[in-house]
C-alpha cells in the first residue's frame, strides 16, 4: 500500500521508539527507512533507475525522486540513470557534464514482498548502528575491570550482559573449574575489543595477569596513586601467582602496603581469584637479586647470569631443590615468567660435578697442547686460565704468581702456546683456501683463520657473500615458536662473537663494497640494535 498521511507520522514514531530501545540516533533509523523505501521503489520502477527517498524529519512526508546524471554522448551507458548534454537542455538552460537532474516520481504501493524486504533493510541498518555504538563505547575500555551479569552458557563459554551489549568469557579465560548460573554477577577484565563481521566482539578474562594487577590497583590506594608500581606479574590461574612491586617513596614498604593490615588487602584479591595464593615480591633492578626474591620461599646458594642467552643458573642446597622447583615445576615456572629469563636449577652437588668436569677438560687441553704434566696443567686451570690464547698473550707477571714458575718457565709456556696457535691458524687457513676462500674476505679485519674456516665450510667464501649474511646467522640467536624458545646456532658463535659485533662486521663489509655510506651504516646499525638486540625472533604466535 502507498504511504498515507496517517502512517507518515507513524514512521517517525516507529523510528523514535526503535532509537530509544536500541540507544542509537533516530536519524540512523530514518535513513534505514529511506533506503528500504528506495529499494522498494526500484523494484517497481526498475533497478536501472537511481531512485532516492527523503523523509521529512518533522512531518514524516516521504518524497520519491529519480536522479539522472549528465554525461558525454560516447559515455552514455544507462539511459534510465544518465542522459546526454543535448537531452538535458530540455530540463536545464546550460547543462554541463556531471550535472544532475532530479524528477519527483509517484510513491509506490508497498506490496507484501516489498514490505518484507524493507523490514529486513531497516533491521540490518539498526543492527549495524547498534554494533557501531557498542564498539565506540568499549574500544577504549580494554584493560579495565567491569561488573556483568551472566546470561547463558554456550559450549563452555559464558555470555555476559555488560549493560550496553554482550561480551564473551571463553572457557580458557575462566579460573579453574568456575561455573556460573544465569543471573550470577561476575567481575571480569576486558581483554580485547575487536570489530568483526558479526559486530564488535568483546572478549573478557579472569585469568589474565592484568586482571590481578587491576584488582590490586582497586584494593591498594598507593598503587592507584602511582606511589607503588607493579613491575611484573605471573599467574597460574586459580592456584598460585607472583607479583613484583616497587615503591617510589622510601617511607612506604611496597610488600607491606599490598598485604595490608592483617592481610586484608591481599585477602580481598585472593577471595576474588577463588583462593589463588599470591606471593608479593620486592622488585630489584639487579636480575640475580630479583630472581633470588622470585624463587622464595626457597633459599638460593649461588646465581650465574648469562645476559646474551637470557638464561640464569641457580644453585640451591639439596634439601631446597623440591621447594625451588615447586609442585609440577610451578614455582620455577612462575619465577621464569616474572623475570623473563630461562632458569636452570642445580643442586650444589650437581654444580660441583659440572665444575669438576670443566676442570678436567681444561687440564687435558693444557696437557695435550703444551706438553705439560697433569700437576702443572692443574695449576694453570686453578689460576683461572681457560684457553691457550690467555696463556700465550697474557702479561708474564700473571704467570709468575704460579708456584714454581720462574721467568724462563713462563717464557717457555708462552712460546709453546704461540707455536701451537700459529700451527692451528696455518692449518685453518689452508682448509679455508681449499674451500674457495677469496682474498677480499681473507683480508677482512676481525676474522681469525678459524672463523674463516667456519665461514667457508658453510659456503661463505667472499666479502660479498659475507655482507649478505644476517647478524643472527653469524652470532646465533633465539627463536620463539608457540611460546617456546629454541636456540639458533651462529657460524661465529663458537668464537665468542656477540650480536652487536656481528652487526658491526656486516655493516663494515657493506661499506667496503660501496653498498651503503658510513653514515647510512651507522643509522642502520642503530635501528637494528633497537629491534634485535637480543637476537630473538618471534614465530607461531
Amino acid at each position: 500500500m502507498a504511504i498515507t498521511s496517517a502512517n507518515q507520522l507513524e514512521l517517525l514514531q516507529i523510528a523514535d521508539a526503535v532509537a530509544r530501545e536500541k540507544m542509537i540516533d533516530p536519524g540512523l533509523v530514518i535513513e534505514a527507512m529511506e533506503e528500504s523505501l528506495a529499494r522498494a521503489a526500484k523494484s517497481r520502477y526498475g533497478s536501472e533507475m537511481d531512485i532516492r527517498v527523503s523523509i521529512d524529519r518533522r512531518t514524516g512526508q516521504a518524497t520519491f525522486t529519480r536522479v539522472r546524471t549528465v554525461v558525454e554522448d560516447e559515455e552514455l551507458e544507462n539511459e534510465k540513470a544518465e542522459l546526454t548534454v543535448k537531452l538535458a537542455r530540455q530540463y536545464l538552460a546550460d547543462p554541463k557534464v556531471g550535472d544532475t537532474i532530479v524528477d519527483e516520481v509517484p510513491p509506490v504501493d508497498m506490496g507484501r514482498i516489498a514490505a518484507q524486504s524493507a523490514k529486513q533493510v531497516i533491521l540490518q541498518k539498526v543492527r549495524e548502528a547498534e554494533r557501531d555504538r557498542q564498539y565506540e563505547e568499549f574500544k577504549d575500555r580494554a584493560g579495565q575491570i567491569i561488573n556483568g551479569l551472566v546470561k547463558r552458557e554456550e559450549y563452555g563459554n559464558i555470555i555476559v550482559d555488560i549493560g550496553a551489549g554482550e561480551a564473551v568469557l571463553r572457557r580458557n579465560e575462566k579460573i579453574g573449574r568456575e561455573s556460573y548460573r544465569p543471573g550470577d554477577r561476575i567481575r571480569v577484565y576486558i581483554k580485547d575489543v575487536r570489530r568483526e563481521v558479526r559486530g564488535p566482539q568483546i572478549f573478557l578474562s579472569r585469568t589474565a595477569p592484568e586482571f590481578m594487577e587491576e584488582l590490586f590497583k582497586m584494593e591498594v590506594p598507593e598503587i592507584y596513586d602511582g606511589v607503588i608500581e607493579i613491575k611484573a606479574c605471573a599467574r597460574d590461574p586459580g592456584s598460585r601467582a607472583k607479583i613484583a612491586v616497587i615503591s617510589y617513596d622510601n617511607s612506604i614498604d611496597p610488600v607491606g602496603a599490598c598485604v595490608g593490615m592483617r592481610g586484608s588487602r591481599v585477602q580481598a584479591v585472593v577471595n576474588e581469584l577463588q583462593g589463588e595464593k599470591i606471593d608479593i615480591i620486592p622488585w630489584n633492578e639487579d636480575a640475580p637479586t630479583f630472581l633470588v626474591n622470585a624463587l622464595q620461599p626457597a633459599e638460593v646458594s649461588k646465581v650465574v647470569l648469562d645476559d646474551e642467552a637470557e638464561r640464569i643458573e641457580v644453585v640451591v642446597p639439596e634439601e631446597q631443590l623440591s621447594l625451588a622447583i615447586g609442585r609440577r615445576g610451578q614455582n620455577v615456572r612462575l619465577a621464569s615468567q616474572l623475570t623473563g629469563l630461562d632458569i636452570d636449577i642445580l643442586t650444589e652437588e650437581e654444580e660441583s660435578k659440572r665444575r669438576q668436569a670443566e676442570f678436567e677438560v681444561r687440564t687435558k687441553l693444557f696437557m695435550d697442547t703444551l706438553d705439560l704434566d697433569e700437576f702443572f696443567a692443574q695449576l694453570l686451570v686453578s689460576e683461572g686460565f681457560t684457553n691457550l690464547e690467555e696463556v700465550a698473550y697474557v702479561e708474564v707477571d700473571e704467570l709468575l704468581v704460579i708456584d714454581g714458575v720462574d721467568e724462563g718457565t713462563a717464557e717457555e709456556l708462552q712460546a709453546r702456546a704461540r707455536d701451537y696457535i700459529e700451527a692451528q691458524n696455518a692449518k685453518a687457513m689452508e682448509a679455508a683456501r681449499a674451500a674457495g676462500l677469496q682474498d677480499d674476505l681473507a683480508g677482512f679485519e676481525g676474522l681469525t683463520p678459524q672463523m674463516l674456516e667456519a665461514l667457508t665450510a658453510d659456503g661463505v667464501t667472499s666479502l660479498e657473500e659475507f655482507a649478505t649474511c644476517a647478524d643472527w646467522e653469524l652470532a646465533g640467536g633465539w627463536t620463539i615458536v608457540d611460546g617456546e624458545r629454541s636456540k639458533d646456532d651462529g657460524l661465529l658463535e663458537p668464537f665468542g662473537v656477540a650480536l652487536d659485533e656481528a652487526q658491526d662486521m656486516i655493516m663494515t663489509a657493506r661499506v667496503m663494497l660501496g653498498w651503503v655510506t658510513p653514515e647510512d651504516a651507522l643509522g642502520t646499525a642503530d635501528d637494528e640494535d633497537g629491534e634485535a638486540a637480543d637476537g630473538t625472533e618471534e614465530a607461531g604466535a
